[in-house]
């Protein structure tokens, strides 16, 4: 297992980084949501010049990484007011039934009940055990066939609980191109 100290706070190569050091072989670097947080995980003993050159290696990665958060639907979700979240909640909760009767004969599954959530981490999620689905109003942000992949992928939950190959072998069964609709909310 590996042992983190403490997180430091650090100005390097003209980024705000958050180092965490580990006993871990190689550098690791992440470009966080919602704010382009930079992180960087180092091996205990490897000197701060040397991270410091993997950050600015890196650094034109790091720019296009947090453009890509700062345009993205879920950094405009952040500030938005709470009438914008009750629209998205209406879309949604507009949407999300047809397409699960739409769905559920196709796929042999019932849902039980449909819930709707602002969510910070998550496009849904589903009780297998009470056929309860929550899905998140966000997905107003993105295209159609986002929110129809997520009632898709929580729908199937309820044939799989987790995602291993017999999961991924249902989605590929019912929606030959959810990897694709899956990416465009990254």
């Amino acid at each position: 297992m590996a042992r983190t100290s403490a997180v430091e706070l650090l100005h390097l190569g003209g980024f705000e980084v958050h180092l965490a050091r580990k006993r871990i072989k190689n550098l690791h670097l992440r470009v966080k949501p919602p704010d382009g947080r930079v992180e960087v995980s180092a091996p205990l003993r490897m000197p701060l010049d040397r991270i410091e050159a993997f950050i600015c290696q890196k650094a034109a990665w790091i720019r296009r990484q947090q453009e890509a958060i700062a345009t993205a639907p879920m950094s405009a979700a952040e500030s938005a007011t709470p009438e914008e979240q009750a629209a998205w909640k209406a879309v949604v909760s507009a949407c999300v039934p047809p397409l699960v009767a739409a769905w559920e004969p196709i796929m042999g599954v019932r849902a039980t009940t449909l819930a709707y959530r602002n969510m910070k981490s998550r496009w849904g999620s589903c009780q297998p055990a009470t056929g309860r689905i929550c899905i998140n109003t966000r997905l107003a942000l993105y295209p159609p066939e986002c929110l129809e992949y997520v009632v898709v992928h929580e729908l199937c939950h309820l044939l799989e609980r987790g995602h291993g190959p017999r999961f991924q072998a249902l989605m590929d069964a019912f929606m030959p191109d959810w990897r694709a609709r899956r990416a465009k909310l990254r």
